[in-house]
């Protein structure tokens, strides 16, 4: 029986290109061979393509050739261009490791869906809905679940300090992980606080704080067939949770510590585990997405964020709650590509 040929996507040009690389050697590793005949494709943080052997650290200096995806549904794969001959790579299924903008978006998405190519994750308005913050909470609200309080700035809107109740965090509307992201205490530190948001984002989301503990949850699957991984908890010593910004996260972070399984009871966990998979279904997820919620005092369970691509490295949350629910890396990378072919 052939192997499935399977194209790995990673790098790519969002703040969060290095994050990839990582989660795809992580993958690279864990990928049955024998059941899988991967194709790594990088790609640039200046949009270059790039067939390379396996995703490294350095990859980009290996032996690497220029590949090019084509919308062209008969083709069904890749254009590599080796020695000034192209040569047609057939692609059963692709599996896109890539996290932030043009990543998790819509973008690579709707490409995938030109080629007529399975893919593994959220379809283009699945993605596009949970990568907007914005879009998200409005979808979520509509489905009766709690948000944040929240308000748009967009590129030449004006806006007044004083309007808001602090403390708030300042965001950008559609960029991944925590870059950008700045808690305000108060009026004097709004403007710095959007300028920042704004090297990421033209759409700033500023959100009322919400007070409760971080917990997480990882879901898997198509409509009703989900399953959810155990879930996590953040305890922060003090400012923002940014493990991918850390010097060396694979260490862990500097003022966060993550527990797995969150050190809540199992009837608290289990409402997690529901209200996780009701914010799923809702913003028409399929495939994979890490759910993170605010745990209130009162017991209400509040709509933080949706991660569509969530990451794969060694420290990453979702492989490590999927992971506790008894499903090892190997299976998992299994179970997403059989999900993306039933998916198609």
């Amino acid at each position: 029986m052939d192997r499935l040929k399977v194209a790995i996507l990673f790098g790519g040009r969002s703040e969060e290109h290095d994050v990839s690389v990582k989660s795809a050697i992580e993958i690279a590793a864990h990928i049955d061979n024998e059941k899988y005949d991967p194709l790594y494709i990088g790609i640039t943080k200046s949009g270059v393509w790039k067939i390379c052997e396996k995703p490294c650290v350095e990859w980009e200096t290996g032996d690497c050739y220029s590949a090019i995806l084509s919308p062209d549904k008969q083709m069904h794969g890749l254009l590599v261009n080796k020695n000034r001959d192209y040569e047609i790579r057939h692609i059963d299924v692709a599996f896109p490791v890539l996290h932030g903008k043009l990543g998790e978006d819509g973008a690579i998405q709707g490409l995938f869906a030109l080629s007529g190519i399975p893919f593994v994750g959220c379809d283009i308005q699945g993605s596009a809905i949970c990568m907007d913050k914005s879009l998200a909470y409005i979808v979520a609200q509509n489905a009766g679940i709690a948000t944040p309080e929240f308000s748009i700035i967009n590129e030449n809107d004006k806006w007044t300090a004083d309007a808001f109740a602090y403390p708030v965090f300042v965001k950008p509307a559609r960029s991944g992980s925590s870059f950008g992201v700045k808690k305000v205490e108060g009026a004097d530190e709004l403007d710095a606080a959007i300028e920042s948001a704004r090297q990421y984002d033209s759409k700033v989301i500023i959100e009322q704080a919400i007070l409760g503990c971080e917990v997480g949850c990882a879901v898997l699957g198509n409509g009703s067939e989900l399953i959810v991984g155990e879930v996590d908890q953040i305890r922060l010593r003090h400012g923002i949770f940014r493990i991918h910004q850390e010097a060396e996260p694979e260490k862990g972070s500097e003022n966060a510590v993550i527990s797995v399984p969150a050190d809540l009871s199992e009837k608290e966990r289990q409402r997690i585990r529901e209200m996780a998979k009701k914010i799923y279904n809702a913003l028409g997820c399929r495939g994979l997405a890490r759910v993170d919620m605010f745990l209130q005092e009162d017991g209400r369970i509040v709509l933080n964020e949706v991660n569509t691509l969530p990451g794969f490295t060694s420290y990453s949350r979702y492989p490590r709650m999927i992971t506790a629910a008894g499903i090892t890396l190997p299976e998992l990378i299994d179970r997403l590509i059989v999900l993306a072919l039933e998916g198609c």
